[in-house]
């Protein structure tokens, strides 16, 4: 028998689109079948499952289907809706000196922050570290983007230049007048960061750099998107002779 959403769940659910309410209630959502189940099969741990008739994940509320176009994000509704908690994990002390580190400085789109987790789970990376100035992971369209890779990727926010300094693992920012990135030895430890689209790295973060690098251009695009760019640098430096 679905249960009836009162008026105050239905607010609550529709407000957490709003980066704002998300911070202040400590939720976010995310909606859609497919997402919903990578994040499920993940182990990811939901506060709230509502489920449109038809929908049979684990743990779900039945709700109707007038209920689920009533707190329903998108145009068309889905038939799923899941709650999580917002938590953000500290940067450990002493954490960006061991293994490798994807930094990220004022990436502003969602969904290249989300594709960028992705990566950084192809790739095996320990941790995603990200400015205060990036795109929300929580937002829907990063955890969508990142494909089940925000249940796997650990995601630290912190002042990036303050973190950075002091760090004695090599630190390589990504920039269009950087050295080759191949002729860098891969690292068993390493800081990468990759800079705002537009604007590239702040210059809280370059002050902090080891070496920048690039990837050589053979034609006459103008620049890479940042989640591409990050997938080829990470490819090099995770080679080993």
């Amino acid at each position: 028998m679905p249960i009836l959403l009162t008026k105050a769940d239905v607010q609550r659910l529709r407000s957490l689109r709003d980066k704002k309410q998300r911070e202040e209630l400590g939720l976010f959502v995310v909606e859609g079948e497919k997402v919903v189940a990578e994040l499920l099969a993940a182990g990811y741990p939901w506060a709230e499952i509502y489920g449109a008739p038809g929908w049979t994940g684990r743990r779900t509320r039945e709700i109707s289907a007038a209920d689920m176009a009533r707190i329903s994000h998108f145009p068309t509704p889905s038939g799923v809706l899941a709650v999580g908690r917002i938590h953000r994990e500290p940067l450990p002390a002493g954490a960006l000196e061991r293994g490798l580190t994807l930094a990220l400085d004022g990436v502003q789109d969602p969904g290249n922050v989300g594709t960028l987790l992705r990566i950084a789970d192809w790739f095996g990376l320990d941790r995603v570290v990200l400015s205060p100035d990036c795109a929300d992971p929580f937002a829907q369209k990063a955890i969508n983007a990142s494909m089940g890779s925000f249940a796997r990727v650990t995601v630290h926010t912190t002042d990036l230049g303050a973190a950075l300094a002091g760090v004695r693992a090599p630190i390589l920012g990504c920039a269009l007048a950087g050295d080759d990135v191949h002729t860098v030895p891969p690292p068993r430890s390493a800081v990468i960061v990759i800079g705002n689209e537009g604007h590239g790295l702040s210059e809280a973060v370059q002050r902090r750099l080891t070496r920048s690098v690039t990837i050589p251009r053979y034609g006459r695009a103008e620049s890479l998107n940042a989640a591409i760019a990050a997938a080829i640098v990470l490819d090099h430096l995770r080679r080993r002779p």
